[in-house]
Parts: C-alpha cells; structure tokens; sequence
C-alpha cells in the first residue's frame, strides 16, 4: 500500500472518530439536533415492526416525522373496490402522535402498487376518473389535521424525463392524456380541495442531481406554478450508491435544489439510502461505509444550506428491515443509519454532526404552506 492510500485512510478514519466522539459529547439525538436546526429529520416504516421494542424506541428517540412505506398506498388502503381499510395507516398516526411526530402520507398517485382489482377492472375512463377523486378526497380527509404533507403524485416520468404509461395517464386514464401534465394538474387540485391545509408534493425518483430527468421535473414544477395548480414541494427520493463521486455530484444535488425553491416551492429529500456492496453475509467492508458515510453528510450539507429544503427522510432506518438488498438480488445493502443490531452507524454520526452544525435561516415553514 502506498503512503498517500494510507494517509486517506487515516484521514477518514479520523474524520468518522472526530464526528463520532463530537456527537457521544453532545448527548443530542438526531431529532434534537433537527430540531435545533429546523428541519424535520424523519424514516419510513412498518407498522408491523412497532411491537419490536427497539424499533420502536430508536425510531421514537431519534426521528421527530415518519412515513408509511406501504401503509397508506392503494393496495393496502383498498383492497377491494367497496370498502376502504385504514387500520395500518392508523397505526402509524396514533404511534407518531403518541411520540410527538409529524407524518408525511405516501402516496395518493402512482402506477404502481395497486390492488389487482383496480388495475384489472377494465374501466372507462369517467369511471376511474370517480375512482381516483373519490380515493384522493376520502383519504385525505380521513387523516385530515394529523398527515401534514403528501406525496399526491410518485414517479410520474420515467428515466428520460418522459411521461411513464400509466393507469392513470393512458390506460385508460382519467381524461387528460391529449394534454401531457394535466392530470397531475388535476389530482393537485383534488387534493387541495380535499384537504386546503396540507402541503402537496410532486415525488421522484432519479432526479436528484442535473440530469435529463431533473430537467424535466423542474420543467413540469414551473408549469404547474404558472398554472396556479397547488403544489408546494418536490420529494427528490435520493436513492443512491456508495460507488458515486461525492466530489462532483453534490453540488449538482446543491444546484438541483437551489432551482427547484427558485420556484418557490418547499424540498423534501424524501427516501434517502446509501447502498454498498456488501458479501454473502450482507457485511460491508469499512472502506464503503466510509464513502457511505461522506455521502450522508454531503446530502445533509447540502439540504441544511438551502433555506426551502425542509425535510430529510431515510427509506427506514435500520440495515435489518431495508428493501436494498433483496433488491439487488444480495449483492448490495448495508444501506441505512443504524445497522441489524441496530447499532448507529458511521452514517448516523456524520448525519448527526451535519444536524449539529447548523444551517442557514430557513424562508419557509417545514409545516406551512408558502401562500
């Protein structure tokens, strides 16, 4: 090994001792320290593991929002056309008001995740159109003045920044596929109707730095603003890998952000994980959570030091629940803040030590809507 590798390993190394020691002296948790610095710092999760007590307390101890992965999504929502089932999102609610949290509401829209009886139910179009407004307005008022935002619309265009084909767009869609956005124009409005207070949110996947895809999100964010549709915030998901460069995609991350609020709009960074590869056992090797760790403090470095970004949310928290790894067929994972013992993480102190650090004087309300 050469002088310089070791000297970047020690230099890592002293950099992860430095934030691990600055945030065991700190005595602060990471809600604490979110709140000190005015952003909510929240995980998706699993009603199913709130009996699990270290799940729970972690989860209660150190996030102040949450998230239902599934729990409010079409298929477990309405499993058939007749009746509406909101025990696991209620569920979710009743575990974050008892613990002081926010809850964000995933998803109202999306071509995925459906139940087969609506996705085979061969409908006309002025059928599903009722469906969706139906779904949208009885939803969002059931959780009224408990989810304080929504993702109404998930992962609408596909990797070329193009509309995706979807049950809602074209197949056979609600009625506005001749008019490109305008069924995402549309459920914005219902949802705003449903529920005047809650903020609404456009979410995607694959966006998050400058790309085709970025491009075209801005491009639909714009438009919808100078149609007055009522959007108030893009999720940017933040799925991402270990292997990226740190160096030369976050302040393409920084950019994104910084013209996406241009256009006065809120930014949650919504499903954040870090994947590395990881053995046969799911270990990972200490060099990539190193680069793991870099990448969750360059994220949050970058949220903190925008004023419009507002919220940070893991997709789960602990290695021993994350969907990386049988995503990846076992070659990936290791992917979160605390690992399957649920120990924090390299990840977490770098997170912890951002939140510690401060960020600038925010111009918009992570609660309220910009109007």
């Amino acid at each position: 090994m050469g002088v310089n590798s070791t000297l970047v390993k020690f230099h890592n190394l002293s950099i992860f001792l430095f934030c691990a020691l600055a945030s065991l002296s700190s005595g602060q948790t990471l809600r604490e320290a979110a709140d000190g610095a005015g952003v909510l710092i929240g995980a998706a999760v699993r009603p199913s593991q709130f009996g699990e007590k270290q799940y729970a307390s972690i989860l209660a101890r150190e996030f102040n929002s949450v998230e239902p992965e599934d729990a409010m999504k079409w298929r477990v929502l309405r499993r058939n056309r007749r009746n509406y089932d909101f025990r696991a999102g209620d569920q979710v609610v009743r575990f974050a008001r008892a613990h002081r949290m926010k809850i964000r509401g995933h998803c109202l829209v999306w071509g995925r995740d459906n139940p087969d009886w609506l996705m085979e139910g061969h409908f006309t179009t002025p059928q599903l159109s009722r469906l969706l407004h139906d779904h949208i307005s009885r939803v969002m008022k059931h959780y009224a003045n408990q989810v304080f935002a929504w993702d109404v619309v998930n992962e609408a265009l596909d990797e070329n920044g193009n509309l995706r084909d979807s049950i809602w767009l074209n197949q056979p869609g609600i009625g506005f596929a001749a008019d490109a956005t305008a069924y995402i124009a549309q459920v914005f409005r219902w949802a705003h109707k449903a529920d005047p207070h809650a903020l609404l949110f456009y979410n995607e996947a694959e966006g998050e730095a400058l790309n085709r895809k970025s491009d075209a999100i801005y491009a639909v964010v714009k438009d919808l603003k100078k149609r007055g549709v009522p959007i108030d915030g893009v999720g940017l998901q933040m799925h991402i890998s270990s292997d990226i460069d740190v160096e030369s995609v976050m302040p393409a991350i920084a950019a994104n952000i910084a013209r996406l609020s241009a256009l006065g709009v809120q930014v949650h960074i919504t499903e954040l994980d870090v994947s590395v590869p990881v053995d046969s056992r799911g270990v990972a090797r200490p060099a990539d959570l190193e680069k793991q760790a870099d990448l969750y403090r360059a994220v949050v470095r970058a949220c903190l030091q925008n004023p419009a970004c507002t919220a940070i949310q893991t997709w789960g928290f602990t290695d021993k629940y994350s969907w990386i790894r049988s995503h990846s067929r076992g070659t990936r994972g290791a992917a979160l803040l605390f690992d399957r013992d649920f120990e924090p993480k390299r990840s977490y102190h770098a997170l912890l030590s951002e939140l510690l650090a401060g960020r600038v004087p925010k111009s918009f309300s992570p609660l309220q809507r910009s109007e």
